[in-house]
């Protein structure tokens, strides 16, 4: 538990893992060291559309890198925020109105209000977690 927030119970983090999705990875780097753009590659290699979202790359992981999420023109399921926790509030905004499903906020990022404003959207969200650690934790990959 972060303060009054908890995550989703492990079979809803299980089933969105295992369902492919379209995930706008905000934050991805061009460069290979760091954690958005391996846990972008380990997403692509599961099996979800990974969309990079960058205002300062044109290209990661062969795909086009867009500027902001509200530039990204297909559907988006699930944020995967890989920003300072002070840029959560309006990345959460952007997701509301382009109609995503999750928020998913990598370890050490952190905002309840936000949280809290997306769940009462109608999203699922996950906060202080990795895609990489449940994988292991979950499913023992």
């Amino acid at each position: 538990m972060i303060g009054g927030f908890v995550n989703p119970p492990d079979t809803v983090i299980r089933e969105l893992l295992v369902r492919s999705l379209s995930i706008a990875v905000v934050g991805c780097s061009a460069d290979p060291a760091r954690d958005s753009h391996r846990i972008a590659r380990l997403l692509i290699d599961k099996g979800h559309r990974v969309i990079p979202v960058n205002p300062h790359v044109e290209q990661v992981l062969d795909r086009r890198c867009y500027s902001s999420l509200t530039a990204v023109p297909e559907t988006i399921e699930m944020v995967d925020i890989f920003r300072r926790s002070d840029q959560v509030a309006a990345i959460v905004d952007d997701a509301i109105v382009i109609g995503a499903r999750v928020i998913w906020m990598q370890l050490g990022v952190i905002d309840e209000r936000a949280a809290a404003k997306a769940r009462g959207a109608g999203l699922t969200v996950i906060m202080d977690r990795c895609p990489a650690i449940e994988y292991r934790r979950l499913f023992g990959e």
